[in-house]
């Protein structure tokens, strides 16, 4: 995903009621965030699904890893309890456990 440049590349809000508007979504699919301008002021980006989508990914992985940061300021090896202990705890027989990979988020 293209990091957006301040106010480049832009495009004129008249420019939609012109009919251009398949043009601009072309473009903006091409080269990344446009900033659509109205009264030469900046009124909104215009970013394609795939960008949107990258880019509020990066965004929830940036909480999750402010999260993880703030617990581990806390964090005390002492404190934990090994994941056997909570399975025999909770009647889980580990060995009836599937063997496949999961990933977590």
């Amino acid at each position: 995903m293209a990091y957006l440049q301040p106010l480049h590349p832009t495009v004129p809000l008249t420019a939609f009621n012109r009919g251009k508007a398949s043009k601009i979504f072309s473009d903006v699919k091409k080269a990344g965030a446009t900033v659509v301008m109205k009264n030469n002021k900046p009124e909104c980006v215009l970013l394609s699904p795939d960008d949107y989508n990258a880019l509020l990914e990066r965004l929830c992985d940036a909480e999750l890893l402010r999260t993880a940061a703030e617990r581990l300021k806390n964090y005390n090896p002492a404190d934990t309890i090994p994941f056997e202990k909570v399975a025999a705890k909770n009647g889980i027989d580990l060995n009836t456990l599937p063997e496949e990979d999961i990933e977590l988020e």
